[in-house]
């Protein structure tokens, strides 16, 4: 029996989803850019990892400007990542392992590519689906951002100016246009009907623009973004899309899902987009950004469980993804990533995990400056994503460890991080998330915090403890007993610096 003939679980409220960057995970046919097939030949290593369902970044045709995120054509798979038969047998091969597949869809842009961006260039009469606007004397609309940097606004030929709050090649749509709503509800039945599970909605805070388009009169603006409200991001009319949409994963049978890329001001704002008729999931880039600080943590998951519970929703955790520096560079080291991904897999509800976490792969921060391709370098070198998106490592041997010519290069050092050396050592990253993925499916019960020691967090889940040293010194366990799992041993009743250890006991 496949997934898809299975009754509703509701499985997605304590799922952990495995990111796929395709043209990073594996290449199935030598070209050097990761592919379909390569996913599809390596989905037993997906389920022996543990994981319920994987995600898969976009695979649609597309000139890549913004790596698949400019979309030509919603209904078709670029050559680069293979065909509809690959993608088709992908879904297929995934639910006979048990693993629900669950796809991006990007309605905030087209491609500047896409048949109706490439009439309405022609044909100001066909501008409708889009945002145009004249310009004020010689410049844009208003002074919005684009998030890339620079202008949001690009200039046609005959003088008007169209939207695009990331890359030129990336104009918004005009969602106040029924035409663009009934394509993006065909698009969704379109891949339901292909036997996908659900969808991660990129930018699903966007997509609604204000009429009168008006100034933010600040510079940086994207450093507003998930912090202070702006006028183009988390409007209230975005929630009536998610809902239409809803009513359409809701037609389709073993619950289908919709996960919100959406960057919120707050948790409250955030837990929006998961009211019972809207979203399921959305990722909680709050908890993604807090800094390894036991007060900050504690913090941010009492607030996070809050604020889901108030509209009936899980939590769900993330630690990194294809938009930020991959946790090991970002925390501080490998010891706290290892801890870091403990405290997540031990929470209450769903669970991202990115590819190259379960190995302890850090970000790449020396890549060649000949070899960046990220579009948000414009706004700043330093902002550039290709250092969390070079290929990962299979095989411990050769200059690129399982890859013919990886379009990103491998750090010469990433032999000892590959899938091959991690697989059979007890004391690896990869065996850490095998054991935890696999004991997390014990895990019961709402969270209760407990007193601990300063820098420290203790917490319990139905006969469950979680405890985690966030300072650089062995602390006293306040936990006696035998550790489940541990990121680092505990040795003489000390838990290491750095370290979260999991007990099945009770705290007293």
């Amino acid at each position: 029996m496949t997934v898809q003939d299975s009754s509703p679980t509701r499985w997605w409220r304590d799922a952990v989803i495995y990111q796929v960057y395709v043209r990073s995970f594996a290449d199935g046919d030598g070209d050097g850019v990761g592919d379909l097939r390569g996913v599809r030949d390596r989905l037993d290593y997906l389920a022996d990892l543990g994981v319920d369902a994987l995600w898969l970044t976009p695979f649609y045709t597309s000139p890549m400007a913004d790596f698949g995120y400019d979309v030509a054509d919603y209904r078709d798979v670029d050559p680069l990542f293979g065909t509809l038969a690959d993608a088709k047998a992908l879904i297929d091969d995934a639910h006979g392992r048990g693993l629900r597949v669950i796809v991006d869809v990007v309605p905030n842009h087209t491609s500047d590519q896409h048949a109706w961006f490439r009439e309405a260039v022609r044909d100001p009469k066909a501008r409708d689906r889009y945002i145009f606007r004249e310009g004020r004397g010689d410049g844009p609309p208003n002074d919005w951002e684009s998030i890339f940097g620079g202008p949001a606004w690009t200039r046609v030929e005959d003088g008007q100016w169209y939207l695009h709050l990331f890359a030129p090649e990336q104009p918004d749509l005009n969602w106040d246009n029924p035409e663009v709503h009934a394509e993006f509800e065909e698009i969704l039945r379109f891949w339901l009907d292909l036997g996908v599970d659900g969808f991660r909605v990129d930018v699903a805070h966007g997509m609604v623009k204000p009429a009168d388009l008006p100034d933010i009169g600040h510079p940086d603006q994207v450093r507003m973004i998930g912090t202070e409200p702006v006028p183009y991001f988390d409007l209230d009319e975005v929630h009536d899309i998610h809902r239409r949409w809803r009513r359409v994963l809701d037609s389709y049978p073993g619950e289908r899902i919709g996960v919100a890329e959406a960057w919120a001001p707050t948790p409250e704002r955030l837990a929006r987009y998961v009211r019972e008729d809207e979203l399921h999931q959305a990722f909680n880039f709050h908890y993604l950004g807090t800094p390894w600080e036991s007060g900050a943590l504690r913090h941010v998951i009492t607030e996070s469980l809050a604020s889901a519970a108030s509209v009936g929703a899980p939590s769900t955790w993330v630690l990194s993804n294809h938009d930020v520096k991959r946790h090991v560079t970002r925390l501080g080291g490998l010891a706290r990533a290892r801890a870091a991904a403990l405290l997540t897999l031990a929470l209450p509800g769903s669970a991202y995990v990115y590819q190259g976490e379960e190995l302890g792969l850090p970000e790449v921060l020396d890549l060649p400056e000949e070899v960046c391709q990220d579009p948000q370098r414009l706004r700043d070198p330093d902002s550039g994503r290709d250092g969390c998106r070079v290929p990962i490592p299979w095989t411990s041997q050769g200059p690129s460890y399982g890859w013919r010519h990886p379009w990103l290069p491998m750090p010469a050092t990433w032999g000892e991080l590959s899938v091959e050396a991690e697989r059979d050592d007890p004391e690896s990253t990869l065996e850490l998330y095998r054991q935890a993925l696999r004991l997390r499916r014990t895990l019961t019960g709402e969270l209760r915090w407990h007193d601990s020691p300063d820098g420290t967090l203790v917490f319990s889940r139905d006969g469950f403890v979680c405890t985690v040293n966030l300072t650089g010194a062995p602390v006293r366990s306040p936990i006696e007993g035998e550790p489940l799992l541990a990121s680092a041993p505990v040795e003489n009743g000390l838990l290491a610096p750095d370290s979260t250890t999991w007990w099945k006991t009770k705290v007293a």
